[in-house]
């Protein structure tokens, strides 16, 4: 005789699985975020490598009136909301490589631990002393309730090496706790949907359990129909919760966002990289656009990053290309192709965005959205981290926009207190402190 304890008990004798049964238990804390209450500010971090060519790269002018330079015309359309940052400077010192420092402290502004990775002819070092701004940013939003979302922050990824080490990694939960960047679109797909096909599963075998124990109820004893009704009774609770939230779903899907449909067998590969980048792209719009999250980084590739852009007619690898001096005409002109491709993805995220309503709400995600384009160098085949790359699209910080600014030489743990303080989050120092006395920038909002 059937005499289970628990919905769960229940659940899993009948044939679901473990894990389906504890999907069907606890529904809400799988679901979609509930709606919260006043404006979504929301966070990227785009990453590209290898340093810029400041010449081509910097307006002339600061203030409201500037030219854009060649690298940065694909965002001309998005003049009036953006920032240029010039002057902001990584003056973390220590061990690693300048590549190495130059991501590992890039959004921590802290040191790099002592360690056994070696790169170029400086000390050996290991991973980061701090957490990062972005994980510090997705503590604090999910520690509250108005603002917590499915999955905190989402870290997307373009042909990031297989291998864990200090070039490859800028995001960090803490000391020593490096977050790995998941660029694989297809696996990326899986952990924002793959819980939507369990419900959907779930679904359809709690409604044939219910015609099973209906069938039951003909040949059972007094006290077993009054088990089985109260079992019954049970899934339809269940199913009623995961009808709703399937309803919400559909009613999602229809109003603000289509979940993405992904072409199929696209291989992580070099020649592949525009089209992974574009599915990433599209998956980050989406997972706004769901509020599954708030805090998102894109790193497209990773410091010393060396793709081949064959699609630009570029052979040789971007980091390689990095090293040429100057005077290599040839070399310079690639360098410019290979950053304003950057930047492209840079302007096509932001239009994604912009063309997106903001659910519930008016306007679009860009509205609400702050971009921040970065890059571990100022340039290349200097290696120098002066000037390093910040050019901000989107009103999500509430800065003050369509400007191009001069910072003279301050350090990028004051930018890192900025996003803070934007965010509704201000702190004292962030990283090091020595490089934190003056606080957070001014002028920017």
């Amino acid at each position: 005789m059937l005499k289970p304890t628990t919905r769960r008990d229940f659940l899993t004798q009948t044939g679901v699985s473990v894990a389906a049964a504890n999907l069907a238990l606890h529904l809400p804390s799988l679901g979609f975020a509930a709606p919260s209450a006043g404006r979504k500010q929301r966070l990227i971090f785009v990453f590209s490598p290898n340093g810029v060519i400041p010449k081509h790269f910097w307006p002339d002018q600061t203030g409201e009136t500037f030219e854009l330079k060649r690298i940065l015309q694909p965002l001309a359309k998005f003049q009036d909301r953006m920032l240029t940052m010039h002057g902001v400077c990584n003056r973390i010192r220590g061990d690693g490589d300048g590549h190495m420092r130059g991501i590992g402290c890039l959004l921590t502004g802290i040191e790099l631990f002592p360690g056994d990775i070696q790169g170029g002819s400086d000390t050996p070092a290991g991973w980061s002393k701090g957490i990062s701004v972005d994980q510090f940013l997705k503590q604090k939003l999910q520690s509250d309730p108005a603002t917590r979302t499915r999955f905190g922050s989402l870290e997307f990824g373009v042909m990031v090496p297989d291998r864990a080490d200090t070039w490859t990694r800028m995001s960090y939960a803490g000391p020593n706790q490096p977050v790995a960047p998941i660029d694989n679109p297809y696996q990326m797909f899986n952990k924002l949907y793959g819980q939507t096909k369990n419900r959907e599963m779930l679904a359809s075998v709690l409604d044939g359990l219910g015609e099973d124990i209906r069938l039951l109820e003909k040949s059972s004893s007094v006290e077993d129909r009054r088990l089985l009704a109260a079992h019954l009774a049970m899934i339809r609770d269940v199913e009623k919760e995961l009808q709703t939230e399937l309803t919400q779903r559909a009613q999602q899907t229809d109003s603000t966002h289509a979940v993405p449909e992904l072409p199929p067998n696209v291989a992580d590969a070099n020649d592949n990289m525009p089209q992974t980048t574009r599915m990433q792209i599209e998956l980050l719009v989406n997972s706004l656009a769901a509020d599954f999250t708030r805090i998102a980084s894109l790193q497209i590739t990773n410091s010393v990053g060396q793709p081949r852009m064959r699609w630009l007619d570029i052979d040789e690898g971007h980091h390689t290309l990095s090293h040429e001096p100057d005077s290599n005409e040839e070399a310079y002109e690639k360098l410019i192709k290979i950053n304003t491709w950057y930047c492209e993805q840079v302007a096509h995220l932001a239009q994604r965005l912009a063309e997106t309503p903001e659910p519930g709400g008016e306007g679009s995600l860009l509205d609400n959205t702050t971009i921040v384009w970065t890059n571990e160098l100022g340039k290349g085949n200097s290696h120098t981290r002066d000037n390093i790359p910040f050019v901000l699209v989107g009103g999500g910080l509430n800065f003050k926009m369509g400007r191009a600014l001069d910072f003279q030489r301050v350090p990028h743990n004051r930018l890192l207190m900025s996003f803070c303080e934007a965010m509704g989050h201000p702190v004292e120092s962030f990283g090091n402190p020595q490089f934190c006395g003056a606080g957070a920038l001014s002028g920017l909002s």
